[in-house]
């Protein structure tokens, strides 16, 4: 399938993920509200967004597979959003502190010609380790995750918060699970190998 591919997405990470699958793509804003709705658990919050962008995008290019995909973070059952600044940084990663946290990653292809959409959800559970007030502010310091659900990069320095990562793709935590998105896009007939 010659199928153009377009990622609805303008996350540096997502596309940085991407690219490692050696795929041509292009990238376009979904201009999505991501507010949550009242009642709306983490997962199916992160299932709506990836296929509300997903499908938000393919209007816009209806000769395209459009990959979305989102991510929700929780403690607890709270939502750890983007935290913007140091401040709200230092209080994520004092919450997190010892203790786990859950990463719904979901990744939504729609072809556009066709309206055929398929979705998969990736679980990710980061356990913090105890941390110190000195390590969190050096950390927040060092690496600036303000842009990062969760107030790190595990990418990056990140992974030296962590006492371990239980899940099935570390590409999911970054924002992209690529072992789901391969298998997705192998059904609408891509093959990444």
């Amino acid at each position: 399938m010659n199928q153009p591919l377009i990622l609805a997405s303008t996350s540096p990470y997502r596309r940085q993920l991407l690219e490692k699958l050696g795929l041509c793509f292009a990238a376009a804003s979904p201009g999505v509200d991501e507010r949550r709705e009242v009642g709306e658990p983490p997962e199916a919050l992160a299932s709506r967004l990836a296929t509300e962008k997903a499908q938000a995008v393919a209007q816009r290019f209806p000769e395209h597979l459009v990959i979305g995909s989102d991510q929700v973070a929780e403690l607890d059952g709270e939502l750890l959003g983007k935290p913007l600044t140091r401040e709200n940084a230092i209080g994520q990663l004092r919450r997190c502190s010892g203790r786990a946290v859950r990463f719904h990653t979901a990744v939504c292809v729609v072809n556009a010609a066709t309206g055929e959409t398929r979705m998969e959800i990736d679980l990710c559970v980061v356990v913090f380790r105890p941390l110190t007030e000195a390590q969190i502010g050096r950390y927040v310091d060092r690496e600036h995750p303000y842009d990062c659900a969760g107030s790190f990069k595990s990418e990056g320095l990140g992974i030296a918060l962590f006492e371990r990562i239980e899940g099935d793709d570390p590409n999911a935590l970054v924002g992209l699970p690529l072992i789901r998105l391969t298998r997705l896009l192998e059904a609408f007939g891509v093959g990444v190998l």
